[in-house]
């Protein structure tokens, strides 16, 4: 492993992983993400950035404002500021993705979670 590969920041995440590749830019990030079979991310939204998710590898289920759909390696969906959103693997193999974030602000404090499978999003009645 390189040097700037090792100054990258990873996070491990109960769905999985990432890896930030960019974010020296003032109006974009990039990330490489990881979700691990039969896992998904909170469904979320954010308030100062779009994303735009490229599939690497595996079977992805996005939710996009309610509406679910299924894309493999190669296919792109473009998720805009403030859309309700999540991504799942639904198939035996990691999905890898790239996300391209771009926007004001790009910190992980600008998600707010609606649902999670984790107990991360705020009990029903109650503010984040």
């Amino acid at each position: 492993m390189s040097e700037q590969e090792r100054e990258r920041e990873y996070s491990q995440r109960p769905w999985g992983s990432y890896t930030v590749l960019s974010d020296d830019a003032p109006d974009h990030k990039v990330k490489r993400l990881v979700v691990h079979p039969g896992k998904r991310l909170s469904y979320q939204r954010h308030a100062r950035r779009a994303e735009h998710w490229f599939i690497v590898a595996g079977t992805a289920e996005v939710t996009l404002d309610g509406q679910v759909t299924e894309l493999g390696p190669g296919q792109a969906i473009d998720i805009p500021q403030g859309a309700a959103h999540r991504v799942g693997s639904v198939g035996t193999d990691d999905v890898v993705l790239i996300e391209v974030q771009r926007g004001s602000y790009f910190g992980e404090d600008d998600i707010v979670r609606l649902e999670d499978d984790f107990g991360r999003a705020p009990a029903a009645g109650t503010s984040s």
